[in-house]
């Protein structure tokens, strides 16, 4: 045994963290495309029309909460950045 110190193998806190926000933000527009497909997948109405109103309102909503989630993951990444010293 080697009394000299292993070297460890994890990032820290603060890199691992910044490594997942990047991760997350590259597959975002991915999973947001999907949901804004989902209307696509929904049945006709009994009259035979598609619900226009609810596809409408859901790809408005989901749009919006895209964005949202964007903006908050975007400054939570770039509060994380050594480089970049908060005032």
């Amino acid at each position: 045994m080697s009394g000299g110190r292993k070297a460890t193998i994890f990032l820290e806190q603060a890199g691992y963290r910044q490594r997942r926000l990047r991760d997350a933000l590259r597959v975002w527009p991915v999973f947001g495309c999907i949901l804004l497909v989902v209307p696509l997948l929904w049945s006709l109405d009994p009259s035979g029309q598609p619900g226009n109103a609810a596809a409408l309102t859901y790809v408005f909503g989901v749009w919006v909460i895209l964005i949202a989630v964007t903006v908050l993951m975007a400054w939570a990444l770039r509060g994380d950045d050594p480089s970049n010293p908060k005032p």
